[in-house]
């Protein structure tokens, strides 16, 4: 019985973890999102007053490209930032596809300069994730 209980709670619980919506029109996954901001989590931290290699990611939703105290942001990352960039879903899309690009094209650019090494994440379902799971984590 405290099986079927726990199995219960796990498949209600589970069923939670998927019904964010996202611009895609994709079921979000907060465990998948985790799982894939596990390779961000080097550089960025998502708690108050935590400082690492990245910009913290607190509250990082709503906030100007470029201005979160306590990092040395790139000329480029700035300049985005005074053009207009505010993160929201579709701007962090955007860069977590092709974020040298992304920050170039707002700057008048072929590709911005920024100080993350990172690539992209070229699945749209990992981008889904990461952002559903961002906006759960950094309230």
């Amino acid at each position: 019985m405290k099986f079927w209980k726990a199995s219960m709670i796990s498949v209600v619980l589970g069923a939670a973890i998927v019904t964010v919506s996202s611009p895609y029109g994709l079921a979000a996954d907060l465990a998948n999102g985790k799982k894939v901001f596990n390779k961000c989590m080097v550089c960025h931290k998502l708690t108050v007053g935590k400082k690492s290699i990245g910009p913290n990611l607190y509250r990082v939703f709503n906030r100007t490209a470029g201005t979160s105290t306590g990092f040395k942001y790139s000329k480029d990352m700035i300049a985005a930032g005074a053009k207009g960039l505010v993160w929201d879903e579709k701007s962090m899309d955007d860069f977590l596809a092709t974020p040298k690009p992304f920050i170039g094209n707002i700057i008048g650019k072929k590709r911005g300069r920024i100080k993350m090494a990172f690539r992209g994440l070229k699945k749209v379902k990992d981008r889904v994730d990461i952002i559903a799971y961002l906006k759960n984590a950094t309230k």
